[in-house]
């Protein structure tokens, strides 16, 4: 627990402790209907012009220069660069969101703000990351007048998180990490209350990667299987049989799993095909286990296909590496959410399989992401990612903002 936090007795058995930069009334209202607008219009990874230029309207008119990137989305803003009392020299801390949403249809009934763009979909909360950084950045821009910003602080909008190898990259690439000496993020959380937040040290998400094969051989008639390929029976043992064989093959520790999410063989009852076509994704818990990978699951597809006579064709895509929470980083959000809601208000939370373009900055400046609850408290309902349905409890943008602001002001004082 931070020194700031350990002010008083109470302070230092509740966790709390008085930090400006709490979320006024009118910004709070103001952001939820900036997130419903955002969620009404969503927007594919890089072509995110709309989401881009609502951004950076906003943060113009709060007196910030935003920069957008060189992709034509995404944008960058810096808030406390420009102080007299300031060298340049400090790093600054970066908050990052993603403002991407999913190729799916919104299946909501009942809101408002369900989206007006045929199969498109804020379904992993892309839209509520946004509206946190947003609001921690006009917050951020009032302490900063008032001088009650203790370091500079890099707001950073990317694109594309959810295209492999991920719009991290490009950030990375434009000079977002530069003069950046660490990295926060949220991510939304189904699982976990609003007002709460989940944090660990060390790996939170898993590596992922993208697999695509095509199977090809001569096809003919149903009544004579035995002059033909039969790329049917092969893709089907394909898809069974290399999970299970890669399984096998590496440390059951390491969490690497195979899963198909598209089948494609055939078109007529009484025709085997000459093309069946897979595609699906690779996951893994474990680094090391992550690099072996694609030669494991390369000899595996392999040996399936030359059982059955059909020649494969197989597009590894590598995709992106763990996000592992580094332990100071994790700290401050701890101490972040103690000051703000207590330490009542964060929990242990799992290593996901899920993976996140944020793992590509943590390659080069130490970050943490914590999972921010979304979830309204008392409601049973499953509301999981990336389904059409997915909704969260608004309360969750003022937590989001006050675990933000609140990391800025405590990180000030360490660093």
């Amino acid at each position: 627990m931070s020194q700031l936090i350990c002010e008083s007795e109470e302070a230092a058995l509740s966790g709390m402790v008085q930090l400006p930069g709490t979320l006024p009334e009118s910004l709070r209202l103001e952001l939820i209907a900036f997130r419903r607008d955002l969620h009404m219009h969503p927007e594919l990874g890089n072509q995110e012009f709309r989401t881009t230029a609502a951004i950076k309207a906003r943060l113009e008119q709060a007196g910030l220069a935003p920069r957008v990137l060189p992709s034509g989305t995404g944008l960058i803003c810096d808030i406390g660069t420009d102080r007299p009392d300031r060298d340049g020299v400090r790093p600054m801390l970066a908050i990052r969101a993603d403002i991407d949403a999913l190729p799916i249809p919104d299946t909501k009934t009942g809101v408002p703000y369900r989206s007006t763009v045929p199969d498109r979909a804020h379904a992993c909360g892309h839209d509520v990351h946004t509206t946190v950084v947003l609001g921690a950045g006009l917050v951020l821009a009032d302490l900063d007048r008032q001088g009650l910003l203790p370091q500079p602080v890099r707001l950073i909008f990317q694109p594309a998180e959810e295209m492999m190898p991920g719009g991290a990259l490009g950030v990375i690439e434009a000079g977002g990490l530069n003069g950046v000496g660490s990295i926060i993020a949220v991510h939304c959380d189904p699982k976990v209350d609003a007002g709460r937040i989940g944090l660990r040290t060390g790996p939170i998400t898993s590596a992922c990667d993208r697999l695509e094969i095509s199977l090809g051989g001569p096809g003919g008639h149903t009544a004579r299987p035995h002059l033909t390929t039969d790329l049917v029976t092969a893709v089907a043992r394909v898809a069974t049989d290399v999970p299970a064989l890669v399984a096998r093959r590496v440390d059951a520790r390491a969490g690497l799993a195979v899963t198909w999410g598209r089948i494609e063989s055939g078109h007529a009852c009484n025709v085997i095909p000459q093309r069946a076509e897979l595609a699906g994704t690779v996951r893994c818990l474990d680094l090391d286990a992550w690099h072996e990978a694609p030669d494991l699951i390369h000899a595996a597809i392999d040996e399936i296909a030359t059982l059955h006579g059909a020649k494969s064709e197989i597009n590894y895509v590598r995709g992106v590496p763990p996000v592992v929470n580094e332990h100071s980083v994790t700290e401050l959000l701890t101490d972040a959410m103690a000051a703000r809601r207590g330490l009542h208000a964060i929990e242990d939370t799992e290593q996901s399989l899920g993976g996140e373009d944020f793992s590509w900055y943590l390659e080069q400046v130490p970050g943490a992401m914590a999972r921010l609850g979304v979830r309204t408290p008392g409601d049973t309902a499953r509301r999981d990612l990336h389904r059409g349905d997915f909704d969260v409890d608004e309360a969750a943008i003022e937590a989001g903002v006050e675990l933000f602001t609140a990391a800025a002001l405590l990180g000030g004082h360490r660093s």
